[in-house]
């Protein structure tokens, strides 16, 4: 397991050298979208629109962030991870659509997003839930938001962020997912462990 600093937008390369377990530091361009964004951009996509901006090699939040307007600037107060299954079912559109190089949320994602990542050259991180102030400390500016009509939650934030993380990569780019691995290795284990006590399922 490795540790590496990287800095959007990122290349096909930067997310291929990363395996599952990696930690990431990760500086640039932090993009948020949780369902509603996800929905809208696909949408967009649909009827030819063009997003209002390009998420090509840029990393996706699975966030809805608390942010202030304090004298007409607005600062982030809380930036945690939301849970990235309620997005499983867009995410490979939008790797494939959008470029999009990294995913960060919380939670894991499915087959899907798995063989996305593997297709199109994309990784999935896990950044640790309940941890929004740390969350906070790495993003530096808020340099736009987009379909604010959405609500704060599901809008579309922009954030200029510096070592934000650590994330963990939990899907790296060559199929493989802890999430799937850890699930496998428990079962392994509950089989073993029934056998030793005698107990058959």
């Amino acid at each position: 397991m490795a540790s590496f600093e990287l800095k959007t937008p990122l290349s096909k390369n930067d997310v291929n050298k990363l395996n599952i377990g990696d930690s990431v530091f990760l500086s640039g361009i932090l993009v948020t979208a949780r369902d509603q964004a996800h929905k809208r951009a696909l949408q967009y996509d649909k009827e030819g629109k063009i997003l209002p901006l390009s998420l090509q090699g840029l990393a996706l939040y699975h966030c809805g962030p608390i942010v202030a307007d304090r004298r007409g600037e607005k600062t982030v107060v809380a930036a945690g991870p939301t849970t990235s299954t309620r997005m499983d079912m867009y995410e490979d559109q939008f790797i494939q659509k959008f470029g999009i190089r990294m995913i960060i949320g919380k939670g894991g994602m499915g087959e899907k997003t798995v063989k996305a990542c593997e297709k199109f050259g994309a990784v999935y991180c896990s950044f640790t839930g309940g941890a929004a102030l740390l969350a906070k400390k790495g993003i530096k500016r808020v340099k736009g938001v987009e379909w604010s009509d959405l609500g704060m939650a599901e809008a579309m934030w922009i954030f200029e962020v510096e070592r934000f993380g650590p994330v963990v990569v939990t899907i790296d780019s060559k199929g493989n997912s802890l999430h799937e691995q850890v699930a496998r290795d428990v079962h392994n284990n509950i089989q073993h462990i029934y056998e030793k006590i005698g107990l058959k399922i």
